[in-house]
């Protein structure tokens, strides 16, 4: 007969709804720091609604222009409120266009699944 062990434990992932709520929190906070910024959302795993164990928290964010380089934008953020981890791509409205336009997998994908907390003025 199968006996349950004391010792046993069962991985938990936080909530889709728990995550966005506490995402909308943090971007109110966020648009406070970031006064250049145009436009926030989640894609991937959360966006979608498939998030497991071990899933993290995919933000794009633009922002009116940046005189930082592509790759060292998302240091300006504090994403240490979020309640898992997560990653920021951090776009100007002139690399967002260009995205937007792309025929590529990844544009593609940040167009069809991303859930926008704050929307682009144009999509």
């Amino acid at each position: 007969m199968p006996v349950r062990s004391l010792t046993s434990f069962v991985l938990r992932w936080p909530e889709r709804a728990f995550v966005l709520e506490r995402l909308e929190q943090w971007a109110a906070e966020e648009r406070k720091r970031h006064p250049r910024l145009n436009a926030l959302g989640c894609f991937r795993s959360y966006a979608r609604g498939d998030a497991g164990v071990g899933s993290e928290l995919d933000l794009v964010a633009i922002v009116a222009g940046s005189e930082v380089p592509f790759e060292r934008r998302a240091l300006e953020w504090d994403l240490s409120g979020l309640p898992l981890p997560a990653e920021i791509l951090v776009y100007t409205e002139q690399g967002w266009q260009d995205l937007r336009t792309g025929e590529g997998r990844f544009a593609h994908m940040i167009k069809t699944e991303t859930v926008w907390l704050q929307e682009p003025a144009e999509r």
